[in-house]
């Protein structure tokens, strides 16, 4: 899921939800529905959030058993 992939990223970087929405230039609500999974997610968020985070979009829409096989 998506929004698990984001979250994870998120908190290996130790940050908020305000924190990455203030990086990423979305605003806080959008992160929290994405992450649970309540929203869905422009093509424009995704790349956003991918750059914030500092990964590809590919790792963001990987699942968490593609994560664990590469890793």
């Amino acid at each position: 899921m998506l929004g698990k992939q984001i979250k994870h990223y998120r908190k290996q970087k130790n940050w908020s939800q305000e924190h990455l929405a203030s990086v990423a230039g979305l605003k806080q609500v959008i992160i929290s529905r994405i992450e649970r999974g309540i929203r869905n997610v422009t093509a424009d968020e995704l790349q956003k959030l991918a750059h914030a985070l500092g990964v590809s979009v590919t790792d963001l829409l990987e699942d968490d058993r593609a994560r664990a096989a590469s890793e």
